[in-house]
Formats: structure tokens, sequence, C-alpha cells
């Protein structure tokens, strides 16, 4: 699939201003300007983040009555339940809240709802479990936000509830106790980009603040807010970017059980990265609420020891080779659907439906099919009589409020702009489907039927030398809105030692105008070897990366596309 090439801009006075004050390369200094930083104070901020740059949590609405209402739990001996969705965001946040609470008090239990048999969020269920094991406050997390009628009833059982989510909220607020969630129009939280775990690290750094208990205490438990901030892809922005920085420093220094033999499991060695999470943790630990029982996650996240951990992170290994396996499945059927639908090329988003594929998996391949068809996509199964959704969106544009053009025709739905989960009755679908495409036809742009690669700068060969990588390393944690600069070279020619290597994969030898030479790797490119090796001119897009070989370290380019000229 052919991709667009967009080229950033930055703002030419902030880059010369920057860089008079840095004295570094120019380029770094575009690149900081197009992540906002304009002066040495926010570089070092960048660079250098530190503890104190987090936000006092008593910023955030309802924080106070959260930590009174739980000190009154305490001091009373009520019975608290940690209340938790069932995606690695809730699971991580259930074992945050729940480790965190357990420290200091026992009378504390956890509540994970079965996706296939509850559906996302706060449940009847789950309220009557609550009321039946005599716990008098729930503290729900990454949920909660848009269950008025719920929480209503939680009411009439006098049971109070602690909302901590991140999502938007609906025109009404629950009646809960409190609610924390920064996206409330009358909340001045200064970050709005929180995870679900990120919420919870608040509460227990509110609650940590409250009592005078030291920082030294609640940075263990950065590495859960880590594995959330990378698994649900949220902004690695401000205080997402210090929480990240020093979550990512704990899960490679000191992780917790539950982590350290996922770690092991997965097979990494070395320090790990975002890419790491989002790959290899985060899957696994998805897997158990996908394929199974969420609950299974949240147990070996709390577990005290390696040992015990290790059952725990050999189920949900196993478990995430069985969600592959289905995916896989649902992927070729999903897959063959579209190329057999006549009208396939007649729409502008991606709507299907069968009652065969695993309600776990669809948002996973979701994903998978705008690889394929570049377009907004939303895939449902059916269970119990109705149908169940996951959606998936391409860049800048708003599956959300899409959706949401279409609430008269569904039961439930809720999520962020890239993403989102919806419900209807199966004598809607294909109205929804209709409609959902003409909504999406009337507000997205043509240009955004296309995959696009943003270029943060273009770079000559000469430039890229072990200092300026080592400067460019320093930009991790890299993840949305802060992702692995993209550079762009222009007009190279093979120097001789290009070749197709692997499975299709061009290991490429470059050289520019000037005679510097750089190494690159580009995978499944080989369509391009007869051209490039017969000496025609060519542009790459590539990110700068280490290559180790027998304890060696070179850099090397790792290209995401190439252009003819």
């Amino acid at each position: 699939m052919e991709k667009r090439w967009v080229i950033k801009d930055a703002d030419e006075d902030k880059v010369n201003s920057l860089q008079q004050d840095l004295k570094v390369h120019p380029v770094v200094c575009k690149l900081l300007v197009q992540r906002g930083i304009y002066t040495y104070e926010a570089a070092r901020k960048f660079f250098r983040p530190v503890l104190t740059d987090l936000y006092n949590p008593f910023l955030m609405k309802d924080m106070q009555k959260a930590i009174d209402r739980i000190n009154t739990a305490i001091a009373n001996n009520e019975r608290i339940l940690i209340y938790g969705d069932y995606d690695v965001d809730g699971t991580t946040s259930v074992a945050l809240a729940y480790s965190f609470f357990y420290s200091i008090y026992k009378n504390i239990d956890y509540y994970i709802p079965d996706r296939y048999l509850e559906g996302y969020g706060i449940s009847t269920k789950g309220i009557d479990h609550a009321k039946q094991t005599e716990c008098s406050l729930v503290i729900a997390l990454d949920c909660g936000i848009k269950a008025v009628d719920k929480i209503a009833y939680a009411n009439t059982l006098g049971v109070d509830f602690i909302i901590c989510d991140h999502h938007i909220p609906g025109d009404e607020v629950p009646a809960a106790f409190a609610v924390l969630d920064p996206h409330q129009k009358d909340c001045n939280y200064p970050y709005k980009e929180l995870s679900g775990c990120g919420i919870g690290f608040k509460l227990i750094q509110a609650y940590a603040q409250h009592h005078q208990i030291a920082v030294e205490n609640i940075i263990p438990y950065l590495d859960l807010v880590v594995v959330s901030i990378a698994s649900d892809i949220v902004p690695i922005t401000d205080e997402n970017r210090v929480l990240a920085f020093f979550g990512i420093e704990q899960l490679n220094k000191n992780p917790r059980p539950g982590l350290k033999a996922l770690i092991d499991i997965s097979g990494y060695e070395g320090q790990l990265n975002i890419s790491n999470i989002v790959f290899g943790l985060g899957p696994r630990i998805n897997a158990a609420g996908r394929m199974d029982d969420a609950n299974k996650a949240v147990r070996m996240l709390i577990a005290e020891t390696v040992e015990m951990a290790k059952n725990g992170a050999d189920v949900l290994h196993e478990k995430n080779v069985n969600r592959k396996e289905v995916d896989k499945m649902i992927t070729g059927d999903a897959l063959s659907m579209l190329h057999n639908d006549p009208d396939n090329d007649k729409y502008v988003s991606t709507v299907l439906c069968s009652n065969q594929w695993h309600k776990g998996v669809i948002g996973i391949v979701a994903s998978r099919l705008i690889d394929h068809f570049y377009r907004p996509t939303i895939l449902l199964t059916e269970s119990e009589g109705m149908l169940y959704g996951s959606a998936r969106s391409v860049k800048n544009f708003d599956i959300y409020e899409a959706i949401k053009a279409c609430a008269d025709l569904l039961e439930q739905f809720g999520g962020h702009m890239y993403a989102a989960g919806l419900s209807l009755k199966p004598e809607n679908f294909v109205q929804f489907k209709q409609r959902f495409d003409d909504v999406v036809r009337a507000n997205i742009k043509p240009w955004q039927l296309t995959p696009e690669i943003e270029i943060d700068a273009a770079l000559n060969l000469k430039d890229i030398t072990p200092t300026f990588n080592n400067i460019i390393k320093q930009f991790a944690p890299f993840g949305p809105q802060n992702m692995d600069p993209i550079f762009m070279s222009a007009q190279l020619l093979n120097n001789g030692r290009s070749r197709i290597v692997g499975d299709n994969h061009l290991k490429l030898g470059v050289k520019d105008n000037n005679r510097y030479n750089a190494e690159a790797i580009a995978f499944q490119k080989g369509a391009f070897f007869d051209a490039i090796n017969n000496g025609a001119r060519f542009d790459i897009c590539y990110t700068i990366e280490e290559n180790v070989y027998r304890d060696m370290k070179t850099i090397q380019l790792n290209v995401r596309d190439i252009k003819l000229n």
C-alpha cells in the first residue's frame, strides 16, 4: 500500500533561538520545537525528568473527597472493593490500587468483570457482589464515567463508589461519592491524558501525600503505570512522560515479581523499552481477559514472589499463544469477506459481523484490517442475543464521534478518538452499517484514507554520528506525540553492498552525492532491489537504531519506506 510522506514543520525562529541556548545540532532543536519545547528549562525537564515534576494530585476534582472517604472506610473497618476493567490498563490499575492499600489495610478485595457475561465497565453483577460481600466502598478504575444508571443502583444499596477513570464523560456524570476524571469540564487538573492506571497512581500519590508517606514508597508502583501507558497508547507527554520515564527505570531495575516472571517468559534480555511492553508484555496480560479470565492477570501482578508469579506468567503466555491462533483465523476470515464482497470498494469504512468470531480478539483484528484497507473499521460478533463490536480508526479521524452519531441505533458505546467499543441489537446491524459509513463519508477527508508517514526532518548522511544518535536516544521513552523520530534522506545510491536477505528483506548500503555512506535494513522491501542495484536514485525515510552483532554496536537505519526517483 502506497504511503504519503508528510514532512513536519517547525517554527524557524524558535528552532534558532533554542539552538543558541542548547548548542546542539539544529535538527535536534527542530525535534524539540515540534514537541512544544522552546526553552532551555523546558528541554531540561524533557531530557532530565524528576519526580517533583509530577502535579499535585489534589488539583484533580474530588480528590480530597476520595481521600476523606477512604480514610473513613479504614477508620471504621469497612470492607473495600477494588474494581477494574479486564484489559491491561484495568488489570494494572487494580493490581496497583489493591497492592498499595493492602499493604496498609487488609479488609480489602478486588473484582474484575467477566468480558462475556458482564461486558465492559461497572456491572449490576459486580455491584451485587460488592453488596453480598459487605463492601461498602468500591474504588472503580479505568471505567465508570458513563455508568450513571449503575451508580444510581449502587446508591440504593448503600454502596459508595469512587470512580477513577480517564475516558470522556457523557452528558451526565454518575452520582458517585467522588469522581476522578480530568476530562470533566469542571476539573482543572493541568494534564488530561493520564491512563486509567495513571489516575490510580494519582489516588495513591494523594493518599501518600495526605499521610506523609515518603515518595520512595510509591515509586515501585510505577512499573505497573508504564505498562498501562504503553499498552493503552496514551500520549507520552508532560506528566505521562515523567511516569513512563521512571516506570521504565523501575521495570528494568527492580520489577515486581509478576512482571519479572512475565519478562523472563517473554525472553527479553537487556534493557526494556516501550516497544517491548506494547508487543511483548501487554499482549500477554491482555490475553487473560481476551481468552479467559482477567483475574488471572491480576493474581500474577500482585504475586509477592517470582515463584508465585511464574505459574501465572506461564498461563498468560499460553493464553497469548491461543490468542494469536484465533487472531490469525479471524483475520483471514474477515479479509476473505472483504475480498469477496463486490460492493467493498463502495464503502469508506469497514463494518463486518460474524457470530463465529471471538469477542476478545476482534479489536486486534480490526487494527490488522486497517493495514489492508486503510479506513475506519468496526468488527462485531454475537453473544447472548446482542452484537458486540470493537472499533479502530485511521489517523486524525475521530471514530468515537462517528459512532456517537449512530447512538440511537446502539445499546451502549464508549471509547476514544482511535478506539471504541459498542453494542447493538442484531436487527439494527444493516442500518448501523450504512449510517456509520454515511457519517464517515461526510466527515473524513480524502487524504485520511491513504496511510501517512510523518517525517520529522530531512537529514544528511554525514550528520548520522554516534553523538547525534546518543542525543536521539534521550528522547525516549517513545510513544504517541513523542514517537521515535523519522528522518528522510534524498537522492541516495547503492554503494555496492545492497542485497536481499531473509524473507524478502533488503539490506542496504547507501551513499549520497558527497560519498557519505550508511548501512540500512528495509523489511519486506525486496521488490526495490533490482531498481536500486541497477543504479536508480532513491529517497528513504527511516529511524536510527543500534545494530548489535558479536558484541559490536553500529548505527543502522531502519527504513520505513522507499521512493524511487
